[in-house]
């Protein structure tokens, strides 16, 4: 009895491990990414006059493209079963990133950055999801994708601290490229990282159905939470808009950037206790909730006109990012049958990709037709229609350890 106690005791802390560097990839990553990200409008507006229209057409051009390849990303991971090997091109392509960004001397050289940094994380997600999944302890997947959320949170926090005193201390005239050298450093990291991700060996199968005969088998509660996905993502355009309404709200360039740090970190400290009570109360349980807190703030970034009422704001962004980002992947992973895990968590991000495309554009033109309240009054009201369908139609099925 001791032996086989001491044999799951030894899985489980090896299974923790492996979610803990895997959260450390992520870590790395996005400290690389963020410290770039929030720059990028301020960037484009600086550098080359872009407009609120030019900009929603960048991001969604980058986001929708890339997302496209997570479906693929996915039928690839479940198919040849290298799920460590996909991840780390993926990741790599961040590092990449950081190279064209500096290169880049058009707004076309900074869309086709985006593109690349967005089609790795389109190649990196799919994997990445499947190995947290095979890594978590049963009846405790929120838990494991909530810890996973809380590292990239953390990563993504750390580095808009690094960028606002970073920025803070150049003053007017800083030098974006520089920064954009700087952030290739953790990107590096990030990568060395793999080296301790262990990968649960599986031979692919000879033979395998073809993708549309296998979607088949899908449950009908995980098409039903795609086309929330898509109802929803119609609504969230880029977060581009976000920094750009905090500018107008009377914030400078390099404050936007701290409003920025205090949304990531929001959504750090309250991922791991959301994932664990949707473990515990159902999944649909956090699902509902965090679809109505993105309609509050999405009406708060709309009327917010004081410094205070938008830094509050951002709070509620990052507490709804805790509610969603890691619950949703794990009822996906749940959710899909084994052989398709991989191509389901990728085909969900499609999905969202597919629907940002004109998210964004949508964004960026009722912004410059009818006023900044506009494209957040309009995702409000998606958001509230996306979980209005949850509460009509899907099932709460808790799990249990």
């Amino acid at each position: 009895m001791n032996g086989e106690a001491n044999k799951k005791n030894n899985l489980k802390n090896a299974g923790m491990a492996n979610i803990f560097f895997l959260g450390m990839v992520s870590f790395f990553t996005d400290l690389s990414s963020e410290m770039v990200y929030p720059l990028i409008p301020l960037y484009l507006t600086a550098a080359f006059g872009a407009t609120p229209a030019l900009i929603g057409v960048i991001e969604g051009v980058a986001e929708s493209l890339a997302s496209l390849l997570k479906v693929f990303s996915g039928y690839v991971t479940d198919r040849f079963k290298k799920k460590k090997a996909t991840a780390f091109a993926g990741y790599f392509a961040s590092l990449f990133y950081k190279a064209a960004l500096i290169v880049a001397g058009s707004w076309a050289g900074i869309l086709a950055a985006r593109v690349i940094d967005r089609a790795g994380k389109g190649i990196r997600t799919a994997p990445r999801d499947v190995l947290v999944s095979e890594s978590a302890d049963k009846g405790a997947m929120g838990k494991a994708f909530g810890l996973h959320k809380a590292l990239d949170m953390s990563g993504a926090a750390l580095g808009i601290l690094i960028t606002y005193f970073v920025l803070h201390g150049m003053g007017d005239g800083f030098d974006y490229k520089r920064l954009f050298l700087i952030a290739l450093v953790p990107a590096l990291l990030g990568l060395a990282m793999f080296l301790f991700i262990k990968e649960k060996k599986e031979r692919p199968p000879k033979e395998r159905e073809p993708f549309w005969k296998n979607i088949r088998k899908v449950d009908g509660q995980l098409k039903l939470y795609l086309l929330v996905v898509f109802v929803f993502t119609l609504g969230n355009s880029s977060n581009v808009f976000i920094l750009l309404k905090a500018k107008e709200a009377g914030f400078d360039a390099v404050s936007v950037i701290l409003l920025y740090f205090v949304f990531n970190i929001t959504a750090s400290v309250l991922s791991v206790p959301c994932g664990k009570l949707s473990d515990r109360v159902g999944r649909k349980n956090l699902l509902v909730p965090g679809y109505v807190t993105f309609s509050l703030c999405y009406l708060g970034f709309a009327f917010a006109n004081g410094r205070w009422q938008m830094a509050a704001v951002f709070i509620v962004y990052g507490v709804y990012t805790a509610m969603i980002s890691g619950v949703e992947r794990a009822f996906v992973a749940e959710a899909a049958p084994p052989e398709l895990k991989g191509t389901m968590l990728g085909l969900q991000s499609t999905v969202a990709g597919i629907a940002l495309l004109p998210a964004s554009v949508i964004a960026g033109l009722m912004w410059t037709v009818f006023g900044a309240e506009a494209p957040f009054v309009f995702g409000a009201a998606l958001s509230l229609a996306a979980a209005g369908i949850l509460i009509l139609f899907m099932k709460n099925k808790k799990i249990h350890a």
